[in-house]
């Protein structure tokens, strides 16, 4: 069943090029495929008219996935004029909407996505959903089909060398343990969507495999804590590029400096800087041909 919705600042061209979901994917039909928590939507727009075409039990659910209840105008018109970059970044990519995503899929797939490009990061999270998640579709020709993303039990029969057969290199010995703890409850991760940012911070950075990046991504995209701003070493150097001053900040020891050139120029922006942090690394991609607009 097809439900014709009006949302204004999404483009879903823009979301599926923000680096932050791996399962939206272009339909051959137009629009896109996206697969999250075990559902399956199809859908498409033209201007602010979005077509959801998805079960109308599942609708409620596909609107908060893409936090259709956020005021992403507002957010766009509180960007400082006076710093150019970001209100560049900010016009490009107003669109991006921070998508409420599963947790445990956020953990496994930016452990993957270490040192990865976004085309392989998609073909890993797409093996092993097809090789340890549950049939829950047929594709969009009469030979392929959909699987949903593996719950940790069904990832913790995976063995070490079944993982590392996937190509996933030294990630796997992280994917491997992470999910047995899951399994197990040592990750309880219903107890993590209970908890505030830097509590849910602490938490998932004394879990094997997870760093202050890879907890931030999950925090951003798949908790939904939009104050989350995930460094790695493409936003340092946009960090220092666009916000760096030698003679402010030589004094600041280098592992605090992005922290407090975040602290300097996002702090102000009350809770929501990772909504930015997506402008910034949506517009970057643009800027660099890795996108089209």
């Amino acid at each position: 069943m097809t439900h014709i919705q009006t949302i204004d600042c999404l483009d879903l061209k823009q979301i599926a090029d923000s680096g932050q979901c791996f399962r939206m994917l272009p339909s051959p039909a137009g629009g896109y495929t996206i697969v999250s928590r075990g559902r399956l939507l199809r859908v498409s727009q033209e201007g602010n008219r979005v077509s959801f075409d998805c079960p109308q039990e599942d609708l409620s659910a596909w609107l908060t996935y893409f936090d259709c209840a956020t005021d992403y105008a507002a957010i766009l018109t509180s960007v400082d004029p006076d710093d150019n970059y970001l209100r560049a970044a900010a016009a490009a990519g107003r669109g991006i909407r921070i998508l409420r995503q599963d947790p445990w899929e956020m953990i496994i797939t930016f452990v993957i996505s270490q040192q990865k490009t976004i085309p392989c990061i998609r073909r890993l999270v797409e093996d092993i959903s097809v090789r340890w998640g549950q049939k829950i579709a047929d594709g969009d020709d009469k030979n392929s089909a959909i699987y949903s993303f593996p719950t940790p039990k069904e990832l913790a029969r995976a063995s070490l060398e079944e993982l590392l057969d996937l190509k996933l290199g030294y990630r796997a010995k992280y994917i491997h343990r992470l999910s047995q703890d899951a399994a197990a409850g040592v990750l309880d991760l219903k107890k993590l969507e209970t908890m505030e940012y830097g509590q849910a911070m602490k938490y998932l950075t004394g879990f094997y495999g997870i760093g202050k990046k890879v907890a931030n991504c999950v925090c951003l995209f798949g908790l939904h804590h939009i104050e989350a701003f995930p460094v790695d070493t493409w936003i340092e150097k946009i960090l220092l590029r666009e916000y760096f001053s030698a003679k402010k900040y030589r004094r600041t020891p280098k592992n605090r400096l992005y922290d407090t050139i975040l602290a300097d120029h996002f702090g102000r922006y009350g809770g929501y800087a990772g909504v930015l942090q997506q402008y910034i690394f949506y517009y970057e991609r643009l800027n660099q041909h890795k996108i089209s607009p």
